[in-house]
């Protein structure tokens, strides 16, 4: 069993225990309720009401009850490159290399990071992957995961605000300039499976910033950053705009030099913790293969 705690603040003297949890703990509805049924709301160590009146310098525990695990899929742990630059009790930070899936599924029981995961994490009881956000198959670099169902759940609630940013880096064919917006709504193609296209009648609403960092005649090095978080939504637009990545099948053309991948890279991700309050950010830098394609 995993516990959330917090100390109750002076401006927070008089709030009722349910509001608190809901609020300033950031539960919901649904699993306060669960926690309350089981006894698992604690002030100061003793299961209380949601109606108790706090009082400053109470400490607030919510006992969380352990991940059942995954019900769709049995993930076999799986020995292999998993690279986590940064991790506490609550939160890793994977390096993700491409070619990977992130996640198994029942087409795919094996052979992705979620399965390397599982193996590194071996040792720890109930450790189960919770990505924040997922990342392509031929996308590499950072992504968030939660260790617990409660984290996952506040750090998804802070996806495209400024308390959770990512940006990306793209070689993309020909010769692109200068930065701006693409505001491209998208839709799923009709009868495709994955692919996604641009429809500014019936698409979603789709948001990418873009600034290109170095321009060259036949690659363009381009810095993106998400707004909105669509499938498959730098890819898409940047074809849409007549610069698609170097080496993606789907949108534009595959390269024997990136097998199995293309030319997008999660360089940086920057957080707020949200349990400790305290902004994490990180870096990775372009990888050889992508960064060789821009001197060919």
């Amino acid at each position: 069993m995993s516990a959330v705690s917090r100390t109750v603040a002076p401006e927070e003297e008089g709030k009722r225990l349910g509001k608190f949890a809901l609020g300033a703990m950031g539960v919901s509805h649904r699993c306060l309720s669960s926690l309350k049924n089981a006894g698992g709301v604690l002030v100061n160590g003793v299961s209380r009401h949601a109606d108790f009146i706090l009082h400053a310098g109470d400490v607030v525990t919510l006992e969380m009850p352990e991940d059942a695990g995954r019900e769709d899929v049995a993930v076999v742990p799986e020995e292999g490159e998993a690279p986590v630059v940064w991790e506490d009790e609550y939160i890793l930070v994977i390096d993700k290399p491409a070619p990977l899936p992130c996640q198994c599924s029942c087409r795919q029981a094996g052979g992705t990071l979620e399965n390397r995961l599982a193996w590194r994490y071996r040792d720890e009881p109930g450790f189960l992957f919770r990505p924040v956000n997922r990342l392509d198959k031929g996308t590499s670099g950072l992504m968030a995961a939660a260790k617990d169902r409660h984290v996952c759940q506040l750090m998804q609630a802070r996806l495209h605000t400024e308390d959770y940013v990512r940006e990306y880096l793209a070689v993309v064919e020909g010769r692109m300039e200068g930065e701006g917006t693409f505001e491209l709504p998208m839709r799923k193609e009709d009868g495709a499976s994955i692919r996604r296209i641009v429809d500014f009648e019936r698409g979603a609403r789709a948001v990418t910033h873009y600034k290109t960092m170095q321009p060259g005649e036949r690659y363009s090095l381009v810095r993106l950053r998400l707004e909105t978080g669509r499938t498959h939504q730098i890819r898409v637009h940047l074809s849409y705009a007549g610069h698609p990545i170097a080496g993606d099948f789907l949108y534009g053309t595959e390269l024997e030099a990136l097998p199995g991948r293309f030319a997008l890279h999660a360089s940086r991700i920057r957080f707020r913790h949200p349990l400790t309050g305290e902004m994490i950010e990180l870096r990775s830098p372009l990888p050889g293969p992508l960064a060789a394609l821009l001197n060919s």
